[in-house]
């Protein structure tokens, strides 16, 4: 569920990326806390892909509101 392209996150509005970043940091800190107790990630680059993710979504925010003013 992580990998989100930013023309997909451009096509969302406001409640639905506010969503989907809720979701996302949900997931990154199951998998940190998975990590903490001992476990291994179910794949290996799937915290940096929701990182980025996270970012991604947060950057096209950002950039919505600076087009605003």
């Amino acid at each position: 569920m992580a990998v989100i392209k930013a023309k997909d996150v451009r096509k969302l509005n406001k409640t639905e990326r506010e969503k989907k970043l809720k979701e996302l940091r949900l997931e990154f800190a199951k998998e940190k806390a998975n990590i903490k107790m001992g476990s291994s990630p179910a794949s290996a680059g799937k915290l940096k892909e929701i990182k980025r993710t996270i970012a991604r979504i947060l950057t096209i925010q950002k950039e919505e509101v600076r087009k605003k003013k």
